[in-house]
């Protein structure tokens, strides 16, 4: 399959990567038609998601069952008045309906909204009206309908309410009914252009409401970079991105790039996440590859690992939030296994990467993807140099590239603040060495800016990390009246460390960080915590902690 859009399919350098990557967009390209049903018509057999939830439930579909699920889904959709361009809202957390769903929604022409479970009344009907949502598809949890319903009387865009159980509140149809009574599909006879939004994702920054993110239909070809080449997936692997389907990363590692490179998708549907359930899951499904945020790593690597049998696990990549040297050192001790780290967001593809042709520097993003022109740039604008700071920008001064989004859906000014004069700007700062290898600082306004020093949130967790009483921090400033900003720690302690908090460990921890990096970069505060506020996505949100501070 990767063969029909890469005119190279397989590399050995980076320096042969940057000169041959050349990936191929037909017109009008569907990912439901042109991926889904063209592997259900070759290889019908074929393994394509196995789902399996910790109620001890299991299920392998093939890629003819997904052709014959979607199509079915694209019916049932069709009937409720879903067509081209209608805004379609997923609340279905890692339940095996949300590949239906998707895909259903692609193979219309639909706009698909993934969205998570935590949203409330005020967050749905904020979501509804900024994007006049007409039909939401939602996991039959009081939790979840409750709100949803709550919204309605404030959401007059919306005109249909499904759910796919166990429970169908009242005003919802049922998705599995729906789907079962469903008429043969029939194609649309132009579902899409390539410039059609297929895809939007709201996300939060640090001020005012989420923007909206929308991709177009040529999106899932930038993660073939992700899938074939990051991931390092063939067509026996069988891959597992831990992420919940309202989160961006579900289908940059569920999805997209892994069915395009042909591998079996694992998925594992659970309300709590425990790390020794996800390690008896590689061992007993014999999961190949493996992706995950920071979190999850930091949280394995404390497990006793020679309980499991983690032979089958192959490879393993990491992204979501840099990557603590530490973390990769014990995890490679522990597996044999070296962390490839990645870096991009809801705006793009995979950016910044370490691929399987390159050495990792424990803590570096890598080097850029090819598929993008990324640059560091100072204030000025101008290129920095090795060991200089600098934001990450893409130059688009000679068109878009595959795989950045279209705009900020509804919000030209957001759009050109964040995208102007051929240059998208990502927030994000970080350095790059003589290698070129990237090494991220921070957001740009994470950065702190102590007594004229710029100090990096990452260093300074980094340091504390190779401290054996902590298990997780965030850095943040905090505001200083002769420094303008101090160093703030925020830390999840080991358990063996539990019950020690008081001044002598944390001095002890701030003499650490003097040692380990500049000394001027120490916590001058230190604040242990029961664990520490993240997004659905296990990104650590600093700005709550810093919106705490000044209250």
């Amino acid at each position: 399959m990767v063969e029909r859009f890469l005119s190279q399919t397989s590399f050995t350098s980076q320096e042969d990567f940057i000169k041959n990557l050349k990936i191929n967009v037909p017109e009008n390209f569907n990912f439901g038609y042109d991926v889904v049903d063209a592997w259900a018509e070759e290889q019908p057999d074929k393994r394509a998601l196995l789902w399996t939830n910790d109620k001890g439930e299991f299920r392998q579909y093939t890629f003819a069952d997904m052709k014959y699920y979607t199509d079915k889904t694209a019916s049932y959709f069709q009937s409720l008045g879903i067509g081209h361009g209608d805004m379609v809202m997923l609340v279905l957390k890692r339940r095996f309906e949300f590949w239906f769903s998707i895909i259903a929604l692609h193979k219309l022409g639909a706009v698909v909204i993934p969205a998570t479970h935590l949203l409330t009344k005020k967050d749905i009907v904020y979501r509804c009206n900024a994007a006049d949502i007409k039909m939401i598809v939602c996991a039959g949890e009081s939790v979840i309908t409750d709100h949803i319903t709550a919204a309605m009387p404030d959401s007059p865009s919306v005109k249909k309410l499904v759910s796919v159980g166990p429970e169908v509140a009242e005003g919802f149809d049922d998705f599995h009914k729906g789907i079962e009574n469903a008429a043969p599909f029939v194609k649309p006879e132009h579902p899409n252009t390539n410039e059609d939004i297929s895809l939007m994702y709201f996300t939060s920054g640090t001020t005012g409401q989420p923007k909206m993110v929308a991709h177009d239909f040529t999106y899932p070809l930038g993660h073939i970079v992700t899938g074939s080449f990051w991931h390092n997936l063939t067509e026996d692997s069988l891959h597992l991105t831990i992420a919940d389907t309202g989160w961006g990363k579900a289908v940059w590692g569920k999805l997209y790039g892994q069915w395009i490179a042909g591998a079996n998708i694992f998925v594992y549907d659970h309300e709590k996440f425990t790390p020794a359930a996800i390690l008896e899951k590689i061992q007993d499904y014999h999961v190949t590859s493996l992706c995950a945020p920071p979190t999850i790593f930091r949280f394995l690597i404390h497990e006793d690992l020679t309980k499991y049998n983690l032979s089958s696990l192959k490879y393993c990549t990491i992204a979501g939030e840099a990557l603590n040297p530490a973390v990769f050192e014990t995890f490679k001790k522990l597996t044999g296994i070296k962390l490839m780290e990645g870096f991009g967001q809801t705006e793009t593809t995979l950016t910044i990467a370490t691929m399987p042709w390159m050495e990792p520097k424990p803590g570096s993003m890598g080097l850029p993807n090819p598929q993008y022109d990324v640059d560091l740039i100072d204030n000025d604008g101008r290129s920095v140099e090795a060991g200089e700071q600098g934001q990450i920008v893409i130059r688009t001064d000679k068109g878009k590239p595959l795989g950045l989004f279209k705009e900020y859906y509804r919000d030209a000014e957001r759009t050109r603040e964040a995208w102007n004069n051929g240059i998208y700007y990502t927030g994000d700062v970080a350095w790059k060495d003589e290698d070129g290898y990237l090494w991220f600082v921070g957001r740009a306004d994470d950065v702190i800016k102590s007594s004229g020093y710029r100090i990096g949130p990452f260093e300074v967790e980094s340091a504390l990390m190779t401290h054996p009483a902590v298990i997780e921090c965030a850095i943040t400033g905090v505001p200083d009246d002769i420094r303008g900003q101090v160093v703030k720690a925020t830390i999840v302690l080991a358990k063996e460390y539990k019950g020690k908090e008081g001044e002598e460990l944390i001095k002890e921890l701030q003499n650490h960080v003097k040692k380990v990096t500049a000394p001027y970069k120490y916590p001058r505060v230190i604040e242990f915590v029961d664990e520490l506020p993240k997004t659905i996505s296990g990104k650590i949100r600093r700005v709550e902690i810093r919106e705490n501070d000044t209250k």
